[in-house]
Parts: C-alpha cells; structure tokens; sequence
C-alpha cells in the first residue's frame, strides 16, 4: 500500500516531468503534434483486444459493486466504442491548431505593435470517474494545444484507463512525442485527488468530470484555476405551441437515448393547454421503454388515466436531481414564464430546450435561460464536443470563465501579447 508520504512524492515527480514534457510540447509544429495523434489512432485499434480485456475486469468489478445499468453503459466498451474512439482522435487531427492564432493585432500611436496569440496552459490535471473514453478525449485535446495532461480516472474505470493511456504513450512515443506528455495516475486513492490539486507548482489548470462530491472536493482543495461542470439537470420546455410529434420524439431521444449521460433531460416542463394531448402521445413511448415518472398532481391524474406505470407523484427533490437513469420528472406550468422561472431555480445551467411553434416565444427562451447550451426545437443530447464540430471535448462547462459548455481546443488555450517596437520607451 502506496503510503501518503510516498503518493506525495510520486505525484509531485508527475508533476515535474509534465512541466518539462510542456514545455517540449510547445515547440512542437502543428504536423509534429498531428503525427503524433494519427499514430494515437493506430495504437488504440491495434490494442484493440488488449483494452476490451481491461475493460471486462472493470465491468466484473463494477457487476459486482452493484452499479446501476446507466452506469454500467457509461463504462462499457465494445470494438464500436473502440473505433469511434480512434476515429475521435484523427477528427482532431484534422482540426485547425489554435495554437499560434492570431487572435487580434494592432499599431499604437507611438508606432509599438501589439498582437495578440493563442498559446497553451502549459500543464493540466484531469480528474474523472465512469468513462474510460475519457482517458483519450482528454488526452489528444491536450496534445493537440501543446498542454502536458495528467489523468486520474476513478477507480471503476482502472484498468480500461491504464490500457487506453498505455496506447496512447506507445503511439505517441512512436513519432517522438516527448515522455510524459501523456501520465496517467496509477492509484485511484482519493488522497491523490487533493494533493493533485494542491499542486500550483506544476499543474496550471484542474477540470474534474464527475459526481457532485468529487467536484466540490476538487473546487475546495484547488490552488490553480478550476473549470467544472456541476450537476447534469437539463429540462426540456413543451410550450403551448409545440409541435406534439416534435416534442415527444425529442423528449424520448434527450431521456432515454443514453440516460447515464449529462447532456440527458431530467425534468420536462409541459404548458398546462397541451398536458392531455401531450402524454397521450408520450406516455406509450416512455412506457415502452420502461421510465419512471414522477409527477406533479395534474400531470399525475393524466398519467393516471391512461394507466401509466411505473408512477409516483414528485417531490420537491425532484425536480433538483440529476437521475442518471431511466426516470423523469414531469411538471405542468401556465407559461413560458413559469418555464424560465422553474429553470433559473432547479437547473443546472448545463443544457436546456424549448419546443414551439412560435419564434417569437423561442427566442425569448433562448436570450433569457441562463444555461451553457439552450436548444429551440432540438434535443440536449447534441451538447457534446463531438456534435458541435470540436473532434472530441475535455467536458462541459457550467462555469462562465473561462470556458463554457463542451469544451474544445481553443477553450484548452490562453493568449499572451506580442509586442514589437524599434526603440520606444515610455515617457
């Protein structure tokens, strides 16, 4: 057993060499660091079975933890995963390299140019738990915008977490990637949690993907700057106007396509003139997949009477919890108003959507709801690096500095001022 002493040490001689591979890392040309990631791709297929293997001992362990099936989903990996996974990694690749971007240039009176350019972090922490998938999103993002990555996944995902990370550093080391570009904590005690982010001396920047425990403990602990994201409660709006196909297929797709996920809808708001003809048509299709509901006394006698089970009236709790499974809170409200209101108290300000008719409506929703990502007649699923062009993400923000919603390359970038003169001095 690793004593915390010991920990210390290890993790501190981490933090040094991500330092040194940084700054090795920055000097690297956008098709040095692309190389790199292209042979990435190649090491994790041809690993292919070496990953599913580790990722079966974690699903054994997590079988017999008793993780729910949502959970479980969140962990699994097959050859598809394993594909989508490289297939992740040469879509980055192929993105524009922010870094060295000019992002804004300028002549002062005195004649002094100023310009403004994107640059890396330098060294970041990534603290996660569930997906191994993780492991290489977060990596080759990092990679990509010249930042050194240190990664401690959760103790679930282990074994999967040291298969992908050892591909990944085999792949890179291949095309003269610089050692410990890449380091993956090899412990799961969560006393590496805090002294990670205790680490200002090496580590410029900490993003922890998890539940609300391991966040807060990251957010307490920290002495760098942290991006988060709090809890997943994304609410869908069925406004008066919606169109009632629309909005149940998009209700079924943000619930039950992967409920395990942030980005799954965990409430629905319905206007009280659609209620009836709403779960009319939604009721079947949320039965036939086996949700739980948990209504509101008038969404409830509707429920009721067409025989919908499983049912159980809502809490107050309810609607201020992230599920992460196959249950849905329903409630009724007179108005876009009472919406909005219901998703400034209860929501996350993570993902959330209006489904109308009228524009006019829509667009207020969307200036007025204070979320990350606000969706009009689309669903909250779409909230992923992926799906809005990024090659992959690092996470999805909540914060409002310095990033916010899925996070791509150019949120793992800061700038700095270039300024060129010819002998000006300052009187």
């Amino acid at each position: 057993m690793t004593s915390k002493v010991d920990l210390k040490t290890e993790l501190a001689d981490l933090g040094e060499r991500a330092r040194q591979a940084g700054r090795a890392l920055g000097q690297l040309s956008s098709e040095e660091k692309n190389r790199a990631l292209f042979a990435m791709a190649d090491e994790i297929v041809a690993e292919r079975e070496s990953i599913l293997a580790a990722n079966d001992q974690d699903l054994v362990q997590a079988c017999a933890n008793g993780l729910s099936g949502a959970m479980l989903d969140r962990l699994t990996l097959n050859p598809q995963r394993i594909e989508a996974m490289a297939n992740g990694i040469r879509k980055v690749a192929a993105l524009p390299d922010p870094v060295g971007e000019t992002i804004r240039e300028w002549t002062q009176p005195n004649g002094i140019q100023i310009s403004k350019v994107r640059v890396a972090i330098g060294v970041i922490g990534i603290i996660y738990e569930s997906r191994p998938n993780v492991t290489s999103d977060a990596a080759v993002l990092c990679i990509k915008t010249g930042n050194a990555v240190i990664l401690r996944g959760g103790s679930e995902a282990i074994h999967s977490n040291r298969a992908i990370a050892a591909a990944l550093q085999n792949g890179g080391a291949k095309v003269g990637l610089p050692n410990d570009s890449i380091q993956l904590v090899p412990v799961t005690d969560r006393e590496a949690v805090r002294l990670l982010a205790e680490m200002d001396g090496s580590i410029d920047l900490i993003i922890p993907r998890g539940g609300k425990a391991l966040i807060e403990a990251v957010v307490e602990a920290a002495r760098m700057p942290v991006i988060k994201h709090s809890d997943g409660i994304c609410i869908a709006y069925v406004d008066r106007e919606a169109d009632l196909e629309m909005a149940s297929e998009i209700v079924v797709n943000a619930k039950t396509q992967r409920p395990g996920v942030c980005n799954a809808i965990e409430t629905v708001l319905v206007h009280q003139e659609v209620l009836t003809p709403f779960l009319v048509r939604l009721g079947p299709r949320l039965r036939e997949r086996q949700v739980e509901l948990r209504a509101d006394p008038a969404a409830f006698a509707e429920l009721l009477a067409i025989d919908y089970s499983p049912l159980s009236p809502a809490t107050e709790a309810d609607w201020s919890t992230e599920f992460l499974d196959l249950i849905l809170a329903l409630r009724t409200v007179a108005s876009p108003n009472d919406a909005i209101a219901h998703i400034e108290r209860f929501g996350s300000h993570h993902s959330d959507c209006i489904v109308t008719r009228n524009q006019e409506t829509a667009e207020r929703f969307l200036r007025e709801v204070d979320s990350a990502t606000v969706y009009w007649n689309a669903s909250t699923r779409f909230t992923d690096g992926s799906e809005f062009g990024f090659g992959a993400e690092i996470g999805i923000s909540t914060d409002k500095l310095h990033a916010r919603g899925p996070m791509g390359l150019e949120e793992l970038t800061t700038y700095k001022y270039l300024i060129r003169g010819q002998g000006q001095i300052r009187g």
